[in-house]
């Protein structure tokens, strides 16, 4: 049946190769991965033609299309799509299409070397372009890249755009195997790279696919659509300087990097993203950082899903990386907690109602005072990741992959003494490594959510017996006063490195996440 069709097709034809009209779009090349089932993976490029017939053929099999009858992009050209069945077998697959001109000849692109796995978008701010080569132990992760051969990487070049582009104006590094030199380029993210490992190790081994678009001091709103800035009232036109960029003054507007290094991708089916940003959020439409948050990833999963014509889960998982830290003195408080807080969407932990399908990496423990607001231990962060992605992305059971979750809060009577107790559904048990972390307030609802100065501390303790309670000495200040909220961990660095007060009692290397409450009622 396949040999009599093709020829059927190629009668009285040749084969020429070209470098000219018919093209991949440009980021599809060879030793790239393409999703796998039960997704249907996309291969789409272009054509100067227009209304044309081609052919993709991958593994014995034919897929015809045509190319769209007018221009879709400032390029002028053609676009044509495939959406291939879905594909079990991890290959590698080589990808051919062709297109029959008015000359009798046959103009041929093709992809070599096409693996079916994961894709994950790796995106963000500085902490995400951290290169492997820079962390902790990076020459380790370096020596042994080579392990990981169907790991593959692809990076965008820093771009931004007035306009959604359909394809990326450049490339920073094409689709490489995970090698010593691919993963010591530049342009390899540790984070990205260390999520995809670990999850790979877990994963049998399956063929994963990294594509890392990310640039350094960016807000934001500078990676959503215009959507996102209507919904949340923010001006569209709003310029924002790349604080971290060290080498070019740049002035940004909204949407622009969205536009040249988000959208270009969302003809491409994907198993997820995740996303280390909110250092540029700090000082900059802070308490609009849930909505802007929460709104991008809405819009981000609703327009992948349309433009890959619902082969993209309309919820796919999303994870993030809540802020680690940036000062030395452990005193100031300032935006990085509330950033962290909103970056849960103001419930503290995930995953949670508020949006489906979301995990997280606690980091405010893996402080760096050398490498101040990029701390250079990715290595736990990526650890982290790859748990709570295993858990929610994968739906993998028992992963370790929260820390110790509030559930209660309560004054144990005639004591000075306040009870937190912990979700028995997320931990078996808390090991609470230090005293120090937890704050109460006692003078007036009001007065507790404007000044942090009011804030006073209440040591933690073990109750005996209870392995998922434990107690805070309420402090003189407030002794036989209304408490009007508690919190934990408020500082833009809380503790010393691993020093957090609160970790999981089976994986002591997951803290509990930060949390806040405020109450006008004595509970």
């Amino acid at each position: 049946m396949y040999t009599s069709s093709i020829l059927c097709f190629l009668l009285t034809l040749y084969f020429i190769k070209v470098d000219g009209a018919l093209r991949f779009a440009n980021y599809y090349q060879d030793h790239m991965v393409l999703q796998r089932a039960p997704e249907r993976a996309i291969v789409w490029g272009y054509v100067d033609a227009f209304d044309v017939p081609l052919v993709l053929t991958m593994n014995k099999k034919m897929h015809r299309t045509r190319s769209s009858s007018f221009a879709m992009d400032r390029t002028g050209e053609s676009i044509w799509s495939v959406t291939l069945d879905p594909v079990s077998d991890e290959g590698p697959f080589q990808v051919q299409v062709d297109q029959p001109l008015p000359n009798g000849t046959i103009a041929t692109v093709t992809l070599q070397d096409v693996y079916f796995g994961d894709v994950w978008i790796c995106s963000g701010q500085s902490n995400m372009a951290f290169a492997v080569r820079n962390m902790f132990n990076g020459s380790v992760e370096i020596e042994n890249a080579d392990k990981y051969p169907k790991i593959r990487l692809f990076t965008a070049s820093r771009q931004q755009s007035a306009m959604p582009e359909e394809e990326l104006l450049s490339i920073a590094l094409p689709w490489s195997i995970a090698s010593a030199e691919s993963v010591s380029s530049p342009y390899t993210s540790a984070v990205c790279w260390l999520f995809g490992r670990m999850i790979q190790s877990e994963l049998g081994g399956r063929p994963i696919g990294l594509v890392h678009t990310s640039w350094g001091g960016t807000a934001a709103e500078l990676w959503s659509p215009p959507q996102v800035l209507k919904d949340c009232g923010i001006s569209r036109n709003q310029r924002v300087i790349s604080e971290e960029d060290d080498k070019l003054d740049i002035v940004l507007n909204n949407t622009v990097l969205y536009n040249a290094m988000i959208h270009p991708f969302t003809r491409m089916v994907i198993k997820g993203s995740i996303w280390y940003q909110g250092e540029a959020n700090v000082n900059f439409n802070r308490d609009k950082y849930k909505c802007t948050f929460s709104k991008m990833i809405e819009y981000w999963r609703s327009i992948w899903y349309e433009r890959t014509m619902s082969n993209t889960d309309p919820i796919f998982p999303f994870g993030f990386v809540q802020l680690s830290t940036r000062e030395s003195t452990g005193k100031i408080i300032g935006g990085f907690p509330w950033i962290r807080w909103h970056q849960t969407f103001d419930v503290g932990y995930t995953p949670n109602t508020v949006v489906p399908n979301i995990f997280m990496a606690t980091a405010m423990d893996l402080r760096d005072d050398k490498g101040g607001i990029h701390p250079r231990n990715k290595f736990d962060v990526g650890y982290r990741l790859s748990r709570s992605g295993l858990a929610v992305a994968y739906n993998l059971t028992n992963i370790r992959y929260q820390g110790p979750i509030i559930i209660d809060f309560s004054i144990i009577p005639h004591t000075h003494q306040i009870e937190i107790m912990y979700s028995d559904k997320v931990s078996k048990g808390v090991q609470l490594r230090n005293p120090n972390g937890f704050e109460i307030c006692c003078i007036s609802e009001a007065v507790c959510k404007t000044n942090d100065t009011v804030w006073v501390s209440a040591p933690a303790s073990e109750i005996k017996g209870s392995p998922l309670s434990i107690s805070l000495t309420i402090p003189s200040p407030c002794v036989s006063k209304k408490l009007f909220g508690y919190r934990y961990l408020w500082r833009e660095t809380p503790c010393e490195y691993k020093e957090a007060a609160v970790y999981d009692i089976e994986d002591e290397d997951i803290p509990a996440p930060p949390y806040i409450q405020f109450f006008s009622d004595q509970n």
